[in-house]
């Protein structure tokens, strides 16, 4: 009788039958405010529909005396209960109805208040780490921008201190040639001795001469002519820095080329000795656009 009162006002207020008494019997048969808590707490739940199995009893003596009492506990108190809804009238039915319903909304409101703030909560929470991902991901670019700038500063520095070298390699074989030759950055031509006639039967073969230094008359875009003597066994490279150098503008987009046998030197003819490209013991160079 006690459950069927509880039960039957749990109805009245929209419960279904089986979530009334799966609240009643979960809530420890405690009223329908607990069970009402009961059914707010677990209205996600999505075994909620499910049928209700009461609970197999324990074989210990001891326990089972101790659910017999809590059980007569909630009889009496459930038949309280009914003596007190039999002795209230129609109307107090309906305003203790009135008040149940409100306190089940009021329950409700405060979960949902609740859930909100845990998912204001929630959304500061990410948007906090995103600022922490963000940070650290301008942090390592900024240190990745900063290895490039300072290697590209290392580059810089070793190209600088390469065509210091040059130049100061171009300035020593100067200052060598004008010890030598007396001054003068030109050797002078020295008259050229005469041979004994020697006759043809007897003449031996020309033996090759050996040239030290490489006299180089260049030709820039411009028209300037230059003449500079440069070792036999220098890289062409060495004559290409040197016109770089002495161009008024710092540009590389040229060639060297000879107009008698007409020959572009190639990327790959810079690396050669001068001896090599057979610009020894003189040429002339002409310096063209690529």
């Amino acid at each position: 009788m006690a459950e069927m009162t509880a039960l039957e006002s749990m109805m009245e207020m929209g419960f279904s039958r089986n979530r009334a008494e799966k609240a009643l019997a979960l809530s420890g048969n405690q009223g329908i405010e607990k069970a009402m808590d009961w059914l707010i707490e677990h209205e996600d739940d999505p075994n909620l529909d499910d049928p209700y199995v009461p609970p197999q009893g324990n074989v210990l003596g001891t326990t089972e005396k101790t659910e017999t009492e809590e059980e007569d506990l909630n009889i009496e108190e459930n038949s309280e209960q009914v003596r007190q809804n039999a002795a209230l009238s129609e109307e107090e039915k309906k305003e203790q109805l009135r008040r149940l319903e409100e306190l089940m909304k009021r329950r409700q409101l405060e979960r949902e208040e609740r859930e909100k703030r845990d998912e204001v909560s929630r959304e500061k929470q990410r948007r906090k780490q995103g600022q922490e991902l963000s940070m650290i991901r301008q942090k390592l670019q900024e240190e990745e921008m900063k290895k490039v700038a300072e290697e590209r500063r290392r580059e810089k520095m070793e190209d600088i201190k390469a065509r210091q070298r040059v130049r100061e390699k171009i300035e020593r074989d100067k200052a060598e040639r004008a010890l030598k030759f007396g001054g003068g950055g030109t050797a002078a031509a020295s008259p050229a001795q005469p041979t004994p006639a020697v006759p043809q039967s007897s003449q031996a073969p020309p033996v090759k001469r050996e040239y030290d230094e490489c006299r180089l008359q260049i030709r820039l875009l411009d028209g300037t002519q230059l003449t500079q003597s440069f070792k036999s066994r220098e890289q062409l490279a060495a004559v290409r820095l040197y016109v770089q150098l002495q161009q008024q503008e710092s540009n590389d987009n040229f060639n060297l080329m000879t107009s008698f046998p007409r020959k572009v030197f190639s990327e790959e003819d810079m690396e050669k000795p001068l001896q090599e490209l057979g610009l020894v013991p003189s040429a002339v160079l002409i310096v063209c656009k690529k």
